[in-house]
């Protein structure tokens, strides 16, 4: 059965295969760009798109309210939005952890506490979000602390989600992919084995699965899509 879905990021990497995939399979769209890229889905049908700066608290819930009026319920939340940053412990300042806490948890949190609300007065609904390696092994996230760092709360944020949602048939999936093979991380490490990397495709058809009736029975879920990374 098709489903109303949001999906942050829409125009970036990863987002324009997720978009594609769950476009092709009959849903229902609705997605945010930031201020580039905003024609990536003219031709879709079922995708409706609006340039949102996910930042702002304010903006994030007028997205919420307006695409709920178009489309009186929504199924799931698919956040993409992120950023990344080297440098270790001694190289980061508040900056820079500001920066990585905007774009890798805010973006997704300002969107999350108004679906909640949504999901819980209409029988459940599915968040899914896009961890970190780094996050999860110390050894990795050493050399990128605020990047790491920030990617850790949203691993946390699955969690209480999943701990208050359990009631209400509401469930948080944090997809966690190794290097994923784009055109910018190619030319970021020209040298890099690229066969050992993973593709935005998989991950849209494993977000795809997530989605599904039988991804829909997953409770507590973290997908560690690797390759051989």
């Amino acid at each position: 059965m098709a489903k109303n879905i949001i999906i942050s990021g829409a125009s970036g990497g990863l987002g324009r295969d997720v978009v594609k995939k769950l476009s092709d399979l009959g849903n229902h769209l609705y997605v945010t760009f930031g201020s580039k890229n905003t024609d990536t889905f003219s031709g879709f049908e079922n995708v409706t798109g609006q340039v949102v700066d996910l930042t702002n608290n304010d903006e994030s819930v007028n997205f919420i309210d307006t695409t709920l009026e178009k489309a009186k319920t929504i199924q799931a939340g698919i956040f993409l939005v992120g950023a990344y940053a080297p440098g270790g412990l001694d190289k980061t300042d508040d900056a820079l952890l500001a920066k990585m806490f905007n774009l890798n948890f805010f973006t997704a949190f300002h969107l999350v506490k108004p679906l909640m609300e949504h999901f819980k007065a209409n029988g459940g609904g599915q968040f899914i979000f896009v961890g970190a390696r780094p996050a999860l092994e110390a050894d990795q996230g050493k050399g990128n602390f605020a990047y790491a760092l920030s990617k850790s709360l949203v691993f946390k944020m699955a969690e209480f989600i999943n701990a208050e949602g359990k009631a209400d048939n509401i469930t948080a999936t944090v997809i966690v992919p190794s290097t994923i093979d784009t055109p910018t991380n190619r030319e970021a490490m020209p040298d890099a084995d690229f066969t050992k990397w993973i593709s935005a495709s998989d991950i849209a058809e494993s977000i795809a699965f997530i989605l599904t009736d039988s991804g829909q029975k997953l409770r507590e879920t973290v997908f560690k899509i690797y390759n051989n990374s």
